[in-house]
């Protein structure tokens, strides 16, 4: 299941007209780590690991929007940055792609 909602993230990026292809390149990089990841915790808390998956989902869906609303992708991006709070210790790799990704979302020029 994280694997096929990760797998649905990258398909919706590649094909994001609104999202310079630079940006597509780092986001897919990330998303790749992520997935690394996300399958590591996935082994010891699926619950918390689809949490992710989806709240990076919900992320990139605001982001990569034709209509994008900046506080939706504000509120979504917080919200991601939520989910993994308490992990710095346990997953710090996570912790890291999380804030990378929360990042780059947040400055995709909105």
């Amino acid at each position: 299941m994280i694997e096929k909602t990760i797998s649905e993230i990258e398909a919706k990026v590649r094909g994001a007209e609104t999202v310079a292809d630079a940006h597509k390149a780092e986001l897919l990089g990330l998303l790749g780590k992520l997935k690394s990841e996300v399958g590591a915790l996935a082994q010891t808390n699926s619950e918390q690991a689809q949490s992710i998956a989806d709240s990076v989902h919900a992320s990139t869906k605001a982001a990569t929007s034709e209509d994008q609303n900046p506080e939706a992708l504000e509120n979504s991006v917080a919200g991601l940055r939520s989910t993994v709070e308490g992990f710095e210790k346990s997953h710090p790799q996570l912790v890291q792609v999380v804030n990378s990704l929360s990042n780059t979302l947040a400055n995709l020029g909105i």
